[in-house]
């Protein structure tokens, strides 16, 4: 049986403000220096991922992603996730991945909840 504080922060997770990313954005596993894929959508506690492989389930990783619009550059931000789903998409080689953020510095959160304040698609 789950505890039901847990399912309301699931859902409460899941409602968070998700912003589409409307720019190509490739998200690189820190450790391995590869791309695990490109960003599909952003909120300040979880992301989803299009990639041509699947992750490992519940898998845990270190990555980087760059940000645009936060000043006269882009700023990369690096933060903890790990896997909670996956699908196959309608286009064939593509799996899309839901995952949590587990891991985030200060400075790394203050410029991700800065990004998704600014105007554009939710």
């Amino acid at each position: 049986m789950s505890d039901v504080s847990e399912n309301i922060t699931s859902i409460d997770q899941r409602r968070a403000l998700r912003k589409r990313a409307n720019f190509t954005a490739l998200v690189t596993d820190v450790i391995s220096g590869q791309s695990i894929g490109h960003l599909g959508n952003l909120s300040a506690n979880g992301m989803l991922l299009i990639s041509a492989h699947p992750p490992r389930s519940e898998a845990i990783y270190q990555v980087s992603l760059t940000l645009p619009g936060l000043g006269s550059s882009p700023q990369t931000i690096e933060v903890g996730i790990q896997e909670q789903w996956q699908e196959e998409a309608a286009s064939p080689g593509q799996v899309w991945a839901g995952y949590r953020i587990v891991a985030i510095g200060d400075s790394d959160a203050a410029l991700l909840g800065a990004w998704l304040e600014l105007p554009g698609q939710s």
